[in-house]
């Protein structure tokens, strides 16, 4: 069998994934092209590798093989790269960085000024919500995930290393905005904004208001940070955020922070990966940078 080492990689992703489309997008190919590769690669094993059950598709008995392969393989190729870098005592290679969208705001700061001490390192940086970030921690996909709520479990190291100050952000102009010390339960009596289920901000939020016993219906859900701030300043409603998210608009007062019992909430950011994962000296390199230099690099606003 003539395999490449690019056949085998788009072969993981599609099984991981159980998607065509989603392994062409994470791997920045075409859907057709890796649907013509997956074809080479079961025409070299004689067999097919997938079967297609309605809309899903599902490993074969040769696909089962060809995946337990694949991982191994890859893995080795990986660990073997790793040790040559380590060898030549380096800080270069690939480094894979998955992010909760409410990070953003200060993420690429710290990755850049890490990459002017290391510019021969490669990033890959994916920002997406706590719940697939959950799967691809679980998955073992990223050297690091980046997170506010880590997860109770025994499989996972985690190290805390900023603030992540929520408080409840209104228009500048709201009726709330000069009152003292309202009660979370005034919160329900006016048109509420939230982040979709999945979210950290909202996890963090709906656990809040259980702890109070109530419970507040979205006027609208909305998808981003960026999306909640823009419809808060359009006046369609107030919602909780990130305080590090919203700088620039208290700044020029188109936004301020509610004074809220119980706000604003305290949480730490984590960096996150699986208890055991080999670390290569990038990772080594880049998790020392992110515990030392943050505060430093962001400000006294995210110290504790």
């Amino acid at each position: 069998m003539h395999l490449t080492l690019q056949q085998l990689k788009l072969f993981e992703a599609v099984s991981r994934l159980s998607s065509y489309t989603r392994a062409a997008e994470e791997l920045f190919l075409t859907q057709p092209a890796v649907s013509i590769q997956i074809k080479r690669l079961e025409e070299q094993a004689g067999l097919g590798l997938f079967e297609q059950v309605g809309k899903k598709i599902f490993l074969t008995p040769a696909g089962k093989e060809m995946y337990a392969a694949s991982v191994d393989i890859l893995t080795r190729v990986k660990e073997l790269k790793i040790a040559i870098d380590e060898l030549e005592g380096s800080i270069k290679g690939s480094l894979q960085v998955s992010v909760v969208t409410t990070a953003k705001y200060f993420l690429p700061n710290l990755l850049g000024s890490f990459l002017q001490l290391y510019p021969e390192v490669e990033p890959k940086l994916k920002f997406t919500n706590r719940a697939r970030i959950l799967d691809r921690l679980m998955n073992n996909e990223d050297d690091f995930v980046i997170m506010g709520q880590v997860p109770e479990d025994d499989h996972l190291e985690a190290y805390p290393f900023l603030n992540n100050i929520i408080g409840i952000v209104a228009p500048a102009d709201h009726p709330l905005a000069n009152k003292k010390n309202i009660a979370i339960e005034e919160l329900t009596n006016h048109r509420f904004l939230n982040r979709e289920i999945g979210s950290g901000t909202r996890y963090v939020f709906d656990k809040l208001l259980e702890e109070h016993g109530l419970k507040i219906e979205p006027y609208m859900e909305l998808g981003s940070s960026e999306a909640l701030k823009q419809a808060v300043m359009a006046g369609l409603g107030i919602t909780a955020l990130s305080v590090h998210s919203v700088q620039l608009e208290l700044e020029v007062n188109k936004l301020t922070i509610l004074d809220v019992q119980g706000f604003p909430l305290k949480r730490r950011w984590y960096v996150v990966h699986l208890k055991g994962r080999k670390l290569s000296l990038v990772g080594r390199t880049f998790l020392d940078f992110i515990l030392k230099e943050s505060h430093q690099i962001l400000g006294e606003e995210y110290e504790e």
